[in-house]
């Protein structure tokens, strides 16, 4: 039901996360699918699950004529788009925040009209920040307490697990440093799945237990829908009891993922992929099967091997710069595909040089020199590129090399083409930074 990313890819995620991977497998990358929060709501709803009403605008007119039939003078904006921060974030346009309180139709037709087709920058978007093509436009409620709920895959339990909360409506993961009893979890036997017994003995620890049946229905409501659509994560954070009716609860945000290896089972909830919210180079990346995560730094690498990507990585960090990429071709690549990944590598502005590390197993090291000699010539590239290239056909590929005259200096020894990669980047980017062009000879460079 999980799809298990690859090593590199659990590893070069922690990279840019900081963070520490519980796991390492041995498969391809996966970009599981995340929705927007009006899809989630719609999801939620299906599965017998409440939440405010609800519009989805992608114009001003639509903003108002929601705001106008949901017949209340309390409402929200809410900019879709996939990341965390929203109401803390601002729009390039100057406009604070991308989750606003609004009072009357006339009131969401304004405000939309400062959020649609702007780029809203959150802490998780970086500078870059991310189009928010549409707005939702709920009724507000009003909670009284806040809770937190989810149904996720969890290899410390090998399999779906209930986690939840009392302490609703923050970050989970500052609950779970500052305070980690205040999360409950409870693990599901997939071939039983959820018993009604576990989701009233949820419902009784979270202090639920006067409302327990209809807590309990949620419970197995979101258990039913993660079944259902192949999900790896149904959230709902806050799940919120109704300040003005105490009997009443609401799921007020939601953040769902779904299994990509279950597309094939899922087609109609895989359409509503919107790309304009992902990395446009991981996308592309994934046309040519080509296992790509942007990084910080400005060393672009091109490696065969999720393993060998780590440790080339590892290897630049030893000599002082950082990578821009992690960029797995995998053990079939075409030379065509070797072009495309130097053009989604030469696409990230920091990029400074450019370190090719391959190890010719099943992958011929000649393919990578064409498609090298391709790129370079095609893309007209000035960026310096570091070649390190081991195993099958790699005197013919050092032969096309030698003889293309570009800019490609190759390198036996993988400290030394690591070395030489980080000096030349500092070269670059010092050079851009005065604004001058960087000419050098390959015999400069020769061994």
């Amino acid at each position: 039901m999980a799809s298990m990313l690859s090593r590199g890819a659990i590893l070069a995620e922690c990279l840019v996360k900081n963070t520490t991977p519980k796991v390492l497998g041995a498969a391809i990358q996966r970009r599981n699918l995340n929705v927007q929060e009006h899809i989630s709501y719609s999801l939620l709803n299906e599965a017998g699950i409440p939440t405010p009403k609800f519009g989805v605008a992608t114009s001003t007119s639509e903003a108002k004529k929601i705001a106008t039939d949901l017949n209340t003078e309390n409402l929200v904006l809410k900019a879709q788009v996939l990341a965390g921060g929203r109401g803390k974030g601002a729009f390039k346009n100057g406009f604070k925040g991308g989750v606003r309180l609004v009072f009357s139709p006339e009131e969401a037709e304004q405000v939309s009209g400062k959020m649609i087709n702007q780029i809203l920058v959150t802490k998780q978007t970086g500078a870059a920040g991310r189009i928010c093509n549409k707005v939702m436009v709920a009724e507000r409620k009003f909670p009284r307490r806040e809770f937190y709920m989810a149904v996720m895959m969890e290899r410390a339990f090998n399999g779906p697990v209930i986690i939840a909360s009392s302490q609703g409506g923050v970050n989970i993961e500052e609950v779970a440093a500052e305070n980690p009893d205040a999360i409950l979890y409870e693990p599901i036997d997939i071939v039983k799945g959820l018993t009604k017994e576990q989701a009233v003995k949820v419902a009784e620890k979270l202090g639920l237990g006067n409302v327990s049946e209809q807590i309990s229905k949620t419970l197995l409501n979101m258990y039913e829908l993660f079944v259902k659509k192949d999900a790896l994560l149904i959230e709902i954070n806050p799940y919120a009891e109704d300040a003005f009716d105490t009997s009443k609860y609401f799921a007020l945000d939601a953040k769902l993922r779904f299994d990509d290896t279950a597309e094939y089972r899922q087609k109609d909830l895989f359409k509503l992929r919107d790309y304009t919210q992902e990395d446009q180079k991981e996308v592309a990346a994934t046309k040519f099967d080509l296992n790509y995560i942007a990084l910080d730094g400005a060393i672009g690498c091109l490696v065969n091997g999720a393993g060998l990507a780590m440790a080339t990585m590892d290897i630049i960090k030893l000599h002082g710069g950082d990578p821009a990429n992690f960029l797995d071709v995998g053990g079939g690549a075409t030379a065509e595909a070797i072009k495309e990944a130097f053009k989604i590598i030469t696409a990230d502005p920091k990029v400074n040089s450019i370190l090719v590390n391959i190890f010719g197993g099943i992958m011929r090291c000649d393919v990578i020199a064409e498609g090298i000699i391709a790129a370079t010539k095609e893309l007209n590239l000035k960026t310096p590129i570091v070649v390190r290239l081991l195993g099958t056909k790699v005197e013919e590929a050092k032969e096309l090399i030698k003889n293309s005259k570009l800019r490609i200096l190759p390198r036996d020894d993988l400290d030394e083409a690591a070395h030489l990669a980080v000096y030349l980047a500092d070269i670059v980017k010092l050079a851009r930074e005065a604004k001058l062009d960087v000419n050098f000879e390959i015999a400069e460079f020769d061994n």
